[in-house]
């Protein structure tokens, strides 16, 4: 078993502390937040062990577990990996780009592994469709949320939009040609609500909208390919295959034909892969364990959360030009 150790304590933080303290992978260890009476009121509830200094937590583990606001990623992870410890982090890795790189080269350099918590990728309905994903060439995405003070520290693309560039990029063998976006804040001093247009190399388009001021709830990717139509509800778990083939020369009652100007006749037909009910930060967590074990490429590495964070910035950066 790895031992662990989590920094930050806060909501997010607490879910990784039971996980961990449930996984068969890993040793608890303990945890450091920088607000030391909602720390002991931690011990006091959970009983977690607490370390009063970040240097004496790292030196103690063989996992970093780094679940603070944004803007402590890229200090915390440093230290962490020049301990020699491996480190996972929450989304996104860090503030800038320039700062990703930077602990792209340290991990190398210090031959750890590194993780980044985009959790979707373990979304059963993802996990359950990914392979039937084959050559989009046009993507639509809706991440809508009610309204909560939480994450409005930074813009909406960075709170929610960034799962599904995630998702998006690792189904998309292409480089991304150019962003386009618009945004609006109209709570927050940043943008709550945002629509980004993503083209890539290979002529593939993806709309994404992402909204933290919304009546209800919806997290729906939609993936349009040749001969197929997937869908994937991340929020209700389910997804849903529309394809079609040549139909044949005598159909039934019930079969669905369609038939196009050309006189050519084409049978549509559903594919609902079975879903399977897991827990996705406890199956990343265990995830990165199985890296470490295996010295595998961890599923969501540095360098592809970087690649997300890119994506994301540029996104960002162009609500202004």
């Amino acid at each position: 078993m790895l031992k662990a150790g989590v920094i930050g304590a806060g909501h997010l933080g607490k879910i990784h502390l039971r996980l961990l303290s449930e996984s068969k992978n890993y040793e608890l260890v303990g945890f450091y937040d920088s607000d030391e009476i909602h720390a002991q009121q931690i011990v006091k509830e959970f009983g977690y062990t607490y370390f009063d200094s970040l240097s004496k937590l790292i030196d103690a583990v063989d996992v970093v577990d780094i679940v603070t606001p944004t803007f402590a990623h890229f200090e915390t992870a440093k230290k962490a990996i020049e301990s020699g410890k491996h480190v996972f982090i929450e989304k996104p890795i860090t503030n800038t780009i320039a700062e990703a790189e930077a602990l792209i080269s340290l991990a190398q350099k210090h031959n750890v592994k590194g993780q980044v918590g985009h959790v979707e990728r373990f979304n059963p309905a993802f996990t359950a469709i990914k392979n039937k994903i084959n050559n989009p060439m046009f993507i639509e995405t809706h991440r809508l949320a009610e309204f909560n003070p939480r994450g409005t520290d930074v813009p909406v693309v960075l709170d929610l939009m960034i799962h599904d560039i995630d998702a998006i990029l690792s189904v998309i063998n292409s480089d991304v040609k150019s962003v386009t976006a618009s945004g609006v804040a109209v709570i927050s001093e940043t943008p709550d609500i945002a629509n980004a247009r993503i083209e890539f190399e290979n002529g593939c388009v993806a709309n994404l909208t992402a909204s933290r001021i919304s009546l209800k709830s919806m997290r729906k990717t939609r993936f349009f390919q040749k001969d197929a139509y997937i869908s994937v509800d991340f929020f209700e778990k389910k997804c849903e295959v529309v394809k079609m083939k040549d139909a044949p020369e005598s159909s039934g009652e019930f079969d669905m034909i369609l038939q196009n100007a050309e006189g050519v006749k084409k049978q549509i037909y559903f594919e609902n892969p079975e879903i399977g009910a897991n827990n996705a930060i406890l199956d990343e967590l265990d995830a990165f364990a199985e890296a470490i074990h295996t010295n595998a490429t961890p599923i969501v590495s540095l360098e592809q959360a970087t690649a997300a964070l890119k994506v994301a910035l540029a996104v960002i950066k162009d609500f202004s030009a």
